[in-house]
């Protein structure tokens, strides 16, 4: 409820600041959702900025990006008591009541798990369910997204998971009352939206040591600092070529979409 919350008085206030929202989501004649324009819009213009449902860093970077915002670390960060940089204070009080929850659990099984196999979608489910299990989300803040089609082989994969998972947070003596949401339906639901509406973040470099490490970590493959769902942007089609650009900001909060033609906003067909 407070991740809604915040977000509804974020969206509130910057369409007070702004007017009304040059986009509006509605359904098309034969594909579903899909994102109109509701008047002209320029080449360049901002449409939309959004905050994400959830985000996970990606695993080789765990202790080198915030721990909340996925924002690179300057040198010498601020690390907390558990080895998890937070680059504001913002950061660690939001953050705060899933971080204690997450940060009390042993991991290791599962982490290996995950990290053998190069799964990244797993450590995006394992931080809702902690994001839930503090109140800072809720369990079907995904449900209105589209789900990936799921084949047979990777559902089984995904009951291993879940399993893993599940006994986790059993081991660290998490009573049943707090995770009724925690089932195999709800493991498969979260993955499959995730799956399908996971955005790769890759920052803008703030400086030339960033641009540096940006360059080499593009080499190796590994130039995203992590992973992010985000509700609105998940409605916009991911292959709509040259029309459109989006961009990160200093961290993964910070979401833009930009227009790059003078014509009106086509239509936006969800993804299926």
């Amino acid at each position: 409820m407070f991740l809604r919350r915040r977000l509804l008085s974020t969206a509130a206030a910057a369409t007070a600041a702004r007017g009304p929202p040059p986009i509006r989501v509605s359904l098309t004649e034969s594909a579903g959702r899909g994102v109109f324009a509701t008047r002209p819009v320029s080449s360049g213009e901002l449409l939309h900025s959004a905050q994400p449902l959830v985000s996970h860093p990606s695993h080789s970077l765990l202790h080198e990006v915030c721990y909340n915002c996925l924002r690179r670390k300057p040198g010498e960060g601020r690390a907390s008591s558990g080895g998890d940089y937070f680059c504001s204070d913002a950061c660690r009080d939001h953050a705060k009541g899933f971080h204690d929850i997450e940060k009390n659990v042993d991991w290791s099984l599962f982490d290996y798990h995950c990290s053998s196999r190069d799964l990244k979608y797993p450590y995006m489910a394992k931080r809702l369910a902690c994001m839930v299990i503090s109140g800072a989300a809720n369990a079907d803040c995904l449900n209105i997204l589209q789900p990936a089609l799921l084949h047979q082989g990777t559902l089984i994969e995904m009951k291993e998971e879940f399993e893993l998972l599940e006994s986790t947070f059993r081991k660290a003596g998490f009573q049943e009352e707090i995770t009724t949401f925690l089932t195999i339906d709800w493991y498969i639901n979260v993955l499959a939206r995730i799956r399908i509406n996971a955005f790769r973040i890759e920052l803008v470099a703030s400086s030339y040591e960033d641009l540096l490490s940006s360059a080499a970590a593009s080499v190796s493959c590994d130039s995203s600092v992590g992973n992010a769902v985000y509700m609105l942007p998940s409605f916009y089609n991911h292959d709509c070529g040259m029309l459109f650009t989006y961009t990160f900001g200093m961290n993964a909060f910070s979401y833009h979409l930009h227009y790059l033609n003078f014509v009106l906003l086509p239509v936006i067909q969800l993804k299926g």
